[in-house]
Order: C-alpha cells, then sequence, then structure tokens
C-alpha cells in the first residue's frame, strides 16, 4: 500500500517547522519539558503498534467466544488480553470491530480526517489521510479494493465503516486457508494493517511456511 501514492519527499516540510515552532513556544511558556513531545512519541512508537491488532485478530480466530465479544464489545474483549497499559487511553476511546465473513467485507476510512484506532493499529499511514483515497473509497469502493489487489465476487457485499472521535473502527480479516493448528503468535504474523483496515486480505501461507502441521 506504501507505494500507491506518490509524495514528494518534502512534502511535510512546511508543517514540520510549524509544528518545531509551536513545540519551542510551549517549552518556553513552561508547558511542556524539552523531552515531552519525545516521551509521547516514543511511547505509541514502541507501545501502541500493530502488534496490539495483530494479537486480537489472532485471538478472534481461535477464541469464538472472543471473536463474538469483540464484536459486540471491542473495549471488553482486549482488556482480556496481555496488552499494554492505555489501550483505552489517547485515540483509543470508542474502538469498534467488524469482521468480514463469507459474502461481506469491511472497509474502514475517515471521510472527515483520520481518526484511527492507533492503540491497535498504530499510527495511521499517510495513503490513509489521502484525499483522494478518502474519496474514491466512499464513492466507489468496489473499484478503489480491486485497485490494491483486492477483487471480490459481484455477490460479496463491501460495508464502509466511518472512524470518527466516536467510532474508531477496525477490521477483523477473514481467517486463511491452512492454517489449522498454528499457534497465535503465528497467526499473528500473517496479519497486517492494511488487512485490518479492509484495503488487504490475510493471504494464505507459504506451502513453506512454518505450521505445525
Amino acid at each position: 500500500m506504501t507505494d500507491r501514492f506518490d509524495y514528494p519527499p518534502d512534502r511535510e516540510s512546511e508543517s514540520a517547522a510549524k509544528v518545531h515552532a509551536l513545540e519551542a513556544l510551549l517549552i518556553e511558556k513552561g508547558i511542556i519539558t524539552p523531552t515531552t513531545v519525545d516521551k509521547v512519541l516514543g511511547y505509541f512508537e514502541s507501545e501502541m503498534t500493530p502488534l496490539n491488532g495483530q494479537k486480537i485478530v489472532a485471538r478472534a480466530w481461535v477464541d469464538a467466544e472472543f471473536a463474538e465479544l469483540l464484536a459486540r464489545d471491542a473495549p471488553a474483549a482486549i482488556a482480556q488480553l496481555d496488552l499494554p497499559d492505555g489501550m483505552a487511553g489517547a485515540e483509543g476511546e470508542h474502538i469498534a470491530a467488524v469482521v468480514n465473513e463469507p459474502g461481506v467485507h469491511n472497509l474502514v476510512i475517515c471521510t472527515l480526517c483520520s481518526c484511527f484506532p492507533w492503540p491497535v493499529l498504530g499510527l495511521p499511514p499517510y495513503w490513509y489521510k489521502d484525499p483522494v483515497f478518502r474519496a474514491r473509497a466512499t464513492r466507489e469502493p468496489r473499484a478503489v479494493l480491486t485497485e490494491l489487489g483486492v477483487p471480490l465476487d459481484d455477490d460479496t457485499e463491501v460495508r464502509i465503516w466511518d472512524s470518527s472521535g466516536h467510532s474508531r473502527w477496525f477490521v477483523v480479516p477473514s481467517r486463511p486457508e491452512g492454517t489449522d493448528g498454528w499457534s497465535e503468535q503465528q497467526l499473528a504474523e500473517l496479519v497486517t494493517t492494511e488487512a485490518m483496515i479492509g484495503v488487504a486480505v490475510v493471504e494464505p501461507p507459504a506451502v513453506t511456511a512454518g505450521s505445525n502441521a
């Protein structure tokens, strides 16, 4: 997905300058310390990552009761797992899960800006915030998915979920064939951020992939 949108390498230079100026002003006024921003960024980069989402999806694949609770009350289900503190904190409020199933493919977008369940999926990728992607995914999701390598049968329903401050959605993709007997860790390694947004599917493992078969 990351090569689908060709951004100039300096596209954020102007924004970065504004951010640094604002940070310097906040430090000067004593509102934050010189290390505050680095600590926050470090926390999200090390703790709030897609690894959390991968573990959640893998558990849902092997535990039907957990999967049912996840679809009904995602925060309650997530709280059962051994995940970092803060899963329900910043950008994790009102997390909700939708489950792919035969005949139904779910796609998550944010039509307003870039609302995203950071604790589950990490920081949103650049393309997720792209106005063209957001507009086209809303108007013609099937065409966009086909371009991204997810061609769907005509009888497959595409459901669009608009993430916002009230509901931060993520997708539980379908478990691929050929993974019977796999451990949760092995299953988690197959899951991608793109699949948990709905712009990809989890591919079946290669014949040589490490399974318990």
